[in-house]
């Protein structure tokens, strides 16, 4: 199972660059034949002088412009999160922007050798149309990527990962109304174990798991496959992955280790902690001393809480995956309640513990999530609010200041919510 984020950004340039050579080669050939030699008006002198210029301006854009983009993104990893920002550098949009200019120089200098032709005097006109096309097309692209390159401001950041967030909880989560998922049978873990794989090569991640095929591959062999790794795991050499239990036959190893995408890092894909580790990553750096941001760490909370809505509102317990005849067979840990709640609420309530403003966001955020969320998940979420409590209690010595940090605020330190106001 291949992960398009492994696919090789470098492919999509050099395709570019293939085509363009390969087109201003053979595409000049054809006109005579198939377009009946077709002209430009345009002298062949400012023919040549347009085609140079066009060629020599696209090659020193590209460079000056890309080193200014990769530059601002590396410079953006130290105020946000270095995984994060490692997602716009693949974006494959300014691999394509890369791969437009690319071929507008490389055609534009093949067309040059097709001017005044056996000294024809001539400037091919379909030739000319595609440089002048190319141009406008680098225009275009140069256009798009200046927005693109906005996406590296904080509030744009912080909404492309609760936008991914938000993506994994609506596809992998059921709702609350759909039904209930049977109670996992742990007699399964009675039956005698069967084989075991153990991972043999270099740490990798684990990006994403195919169920079905790992569901197809248990029932042929008519026993139960238990991952012993989540997504989002890294794994290192002699790491068990997978635990068989009451086959009949040995699982092909090949196959179940196909059936397991693993890479250099974490993905979206199938990993709802990931987006709420990226936004935590941001909060805490913005609290850090050198950088002493609360407000950014606020902005990274309203998403969370957005993200914890959601995830109240869903079946978490999805681990089980089932044949067509309703068996059991394959069991994958998946992270609880209180797992999200720990990941979103401890790292910021420690940096965060002296901003008065985090504080209030985060009392609120807790008093939010109790009283839209249905009676399940409220007593992990009191137990989140008297740790917060304790956390004011011990961080601020003055007694008026408690009271102030323990005020709900959505805005941190904006609007205070009075007890009328709650709904």
């Amino acid at each position: 199972m291949q992960s398009p984020l492994r696919f090789s950004t470098w492919v999509i340039p050099l395709s570019y660059a293939v085509v363009a050579v390969a087109a201003g080669m053979i595409f000049p050939r054809l006109e005579t034949p198939f377009f009946h030699g077709l002209t430009s008006t345009v002298t062949v002198s400012a023919a040549m002088a347009i085609y140079s210029s066009v060629a020599s301006g696209m090659l020193a854009l590209t460079g000056v412009v890309f080193s200014l983009a990769f530059v601002m993104i590396q410079f953006s990893a130290t105020a946000y999160s270095p995984r994060l920002v490692l997602w716009i550098s693949r974006d494959p949009f300014m691999w394509h922007a890369v791969g437009i200019f690319t071929a507008t120089f490389l055609y534009a200098i093949a067309a040059l050798a097709w001017l005044d032709r056996s000294g024809s005097g001539k400037v091919p006109l379909i030739s000319s149309l595609v440089v002048v096309g190319l141009l406008l097309a680098s225009v275009a692209m140069f256009i798009g990527l200046i927005q693109r390159i906005t996406l590296l401001q904080i509030n744009r950041m912080l909404n492309f990962t609760g936008n991914q967030g938000r993506n994994v909880i609506e596809t992998i989560y059921p709702r609350l109304d759909s039904p209930a998922v049977a109670p996992k049978p742990e007699q399964f873990r009675q039956l005698p174990v069967t084989q075991v794989v153990i991972h043999n090569k270099q740490p990798e991640v684990i990006e994403a798991l195919d169920t079905g095929a790992l569901v197809g591959l248990a029932k042929a062999s008519g026993g139960i496959i238990e991952m012993l790794v989540a997504v989002g795991d890294t794994v290192v050499a002699l790491t068990p992955l997978v635990c068989v239990f009451g086959a009949r036959q040995p699982v092909d190893e090949e196959a179940l280790t196909n059936a397991i995408e693993m890479g250099e890092e974490r993905t979206f894909e199938q990993d709802p902690k990931y987006a709420i580790r990226l936004l935590v990553d941001i909060a805490i750096k913005a609290l850090s001393p050198a950088i002493n941001d609360p407000t950014t760490a606020v902005q990274a909370l309203n998403q969370i809480e957005d993200l914890l809505l959601r995830l109240g509102c869903r079946r978490l317990e999805i681990g089980e995956f089932r044949d067509s005849d309703g068996k059991l067979r394959l069991v994958v840990p998946f992270p609880t309640w209180e797992d999200f709640l720990r990941l979103a609420f401890d790292e910021i309530r420690y940096c965060g513990a002296l901003s008065m403003q985090v504080m209030r966001r985060m009392m609120a955020l807790v008093s939010d999530l109790s009283s839209r969320l249905p009676e399940e998940p409220r007593p992990a979420l009191r137990h989140w609010e008297e740790r917060l409590q304790s956390t004011i209690a011990r961080s601020f010595e003055d007694v008026e200041e408690k009271l102030e940090a323990s005020v709900e605020d959505r805005q941190g330190l904006g609007v205070p919510r009075t007890k009328s106001s709650e709904i």
